[in-house]
């Protein structure tokens, strides 16, 4: 028989249970009143069919679509369509491998988020909340908002830069930003979205810079951009996302079965989800590459030659086209004719529209599982959207358009940094048998995830002392050194932390996430005494 201990006010209360019931986690470091339960999404769940000894229903597989989906948005905001297009204009097809080895770490990572929603009932912020002691709690709060706040200012970005363009410059930018404003109310009552996307490209080159693991003339500017597509795929809030979003499905926890069911159905759809997400960004670099690879600005003179009102983004020498969001949807228009950049603009609205609904509800779930904050929707994505308008409007309106889209890679530097506070947490609590118990992280998956992260956070890194190394502002060089000891010093604890779940048990000296499952007492006679 397996009994659950837990300390109570001093007090030492035994649980009898087959399985481990919803409050096998130490409660939460605040008092909140548990007769008036809150709950911002789920207030009903999606229930789930029964299917007796079957090894595959699609009845089952449908009833949990939804949240993978939902998740998979996240990658296909407008910082992922600004990455493929520069892969494609930089690089042509020779960096796709990058893109579906990036979409296949995130998978794997996007895997490790929904079972420990399913295994625990809590979500990321949740477990954190419990597991992190106040400081380093409010510590990583911080952070994973910075991150929240950093992808919405991306999606302000893309949509007044697409609104800019569907009015062929009669809505200015500064307008398109507060448009944004508007239109995310509007879409927090939609529960459906979409995506519109056209690409032509090669077969045989777009097969061999897929799955052949190799750039062959890269210089630092490929690789550059390279590592700029792992920023952009992988983005820390939408762990914290995907751990919550599968809360809404009707899982029995107490029954093993149930469980290991819901893990297999969740997978196979996040699979589902990322694959059509990765097709997309594949069209998107495909008709860059095909297109603009090697071009020089001289040679997309068409566009001075067609009369274009956007003469001065090109000029007449031949230094390699650069490309962003806005040139991006300009150089399709000259090429392509009008109904392309028409078509380009819609996507990147719709896009940013999208993975709005991304931004609100991850940032709901962040604020109330390390905050005990109950906040509206409403009331949660004024306040998110807010920030992100304020220095996005300034830009706007007393700057160009090239300065709002190149606020467009100081976002991505930020992600970066914010990466580690969501991979080390995910991988820390997902290896503790203490918490997730019969489906805690085997060896294989602690070694090849600790591998993972190790690299992603590093190439990541790398990412970051390139774009700070190109400011050419020794003042910036000391601020950066100064951030980046304190940055780096909480880094390590997450990472000790980390260590610790993983197995290190020299490490576990005071760690608050002890690997030692002393919450599971398998025998009730060793307490008789």
């Amino acid at each position: 028989m397996r009994f659950i201990c837990l300390f109570s006010e001093g007090v030492l209360v035994l649980l009898e249970s087959p399985w481990i019931p919803d409050d096998s986690i130490s409660p939460p470091a605040s008092p909140v009143a548990q007769d008036e339960p809150f709950s911002t999404y789920f207030e009903e769940r999606v229930p789930i069919p029964d299917s007796e000894n079957q090894l595959f229903s699609f009845r089952k597989l449908w009833a949990f679509t939804g949240p993978g989906f939902l998740m998979s948005i996240a990658y296909l905001d407008p910082g992922n369509i600004e990455s493929d297009l520069q892969s494609g204009a930089a690089a042509g097809f020779k960096l796709l491998w990058v893109l579906l080895v990036s979409t296949i770490i995130g998978l794997l990572l996007q895997r490790l988020a929904a079972r420990l929603g399913v295994v625990t009932g809590m979500h990321l912020a949740e477990v954190c909340n419990r597991q992190y002691s106040t400081v380093p709690r409010i510590i990583l709060w911080l952070m994973v908002e910075l991150a929240i706040i950093g992808s919405d200012m991306q999606e302000v970005i893309g949509c007044a830069i697409a609104l800019n363009l569907l009015s062929v410059g009669r809505i200015p930018l500064w307008g398109g930003v507060l448009i944004t404003i508007t239109d995310t109310f509007v879409f927090l009552f939609l529960d459906k979205y979409g995506m519109t996307k056209e690409g032509w490209f090669y077969q045989g080159e777009l097969l061999k810079g897929m799955f052949v693991p190799y750039c062959a003339g890269c210089g630092p500017v490929q690789l550059e951009q390279a590592v700029g597509i792992v920023g952009a795929v992988i983005m820390p809030h939408n762990i914290y996302l995907h751990s919550a979003l599968v809360k809404s499905r009707e899982v029995d926890r107490k029954n093993k079965k149930e469980v290991k069911e819901a893990n297999k159905y969740f997978f196979i759809e996040s699979t589902i989800a990322l694959f059509v997400s990765f097709l997309i960004n594949v069209f998107v670099v495909a008709v860059f590459a095909q297109a603009f690879y090697n071009k020089s600005n001289i040679e997309v003179v068409k566009c001075n030659a067609t009369g274009s009102p956007h003469t001065d983004l090109f000029p007449l020498n031949n230094n390699t086209l650069e490309v962003d969001i806005y040139k991006g949807g300009i150089v399709l228009g000259c090429f392509f004719g009008p109904a392309a950049l028409y078509i380009w603009a819609i996507g990147i609205l719709a896009a940013g529209q999208s993975s709005t609904m991304t931004g609100t509800y991850s940032g709901q779930f962040v604020m109330e599982g390390f905050l005990n904050l109950r906040w509206s929707r409403f009331a949660r994505v004024l306040l998110t959207r807010s920030i992100a308008i304020t220095p996005t409007l300034l830009v706007a309106i007393f700057q160009d358009v090239q300065h709002l889209t190149g606020m467009n890679d100081f976002l991505n530097v930020l992600q970066s940094l914010q990466l580690p506070f969501a991979l080390i947490p995910i991988l820390t609590f997902t290896s503790l048998k203490s918490i997730m118990n019969d489906f805690a992280n085997g060896l294989g998956w602690k070694i090849s995830g600790g591998i993972l992260i190790l690299g992603v956070c590093a190439i990541n890194m790398y990412f970051v002392i390139v774009y700070v190394t190109s400011l050419n502002s020794v003042v910036l060089y000391v601020l950066a050194a100064l951030i980046s000891v304190a940055y780096l010093a909480f880094v390590a604890y997450l990472a000790w932390h980390c260590l610790v779940a993983l197995g290190v048990s020299c490490l576990d000296c005071c760690s608050r996430v002890s690997n030692r499952p002393a919450v599971l007492i398998e025998e009730q006679s060793e307490y008789d005494s």
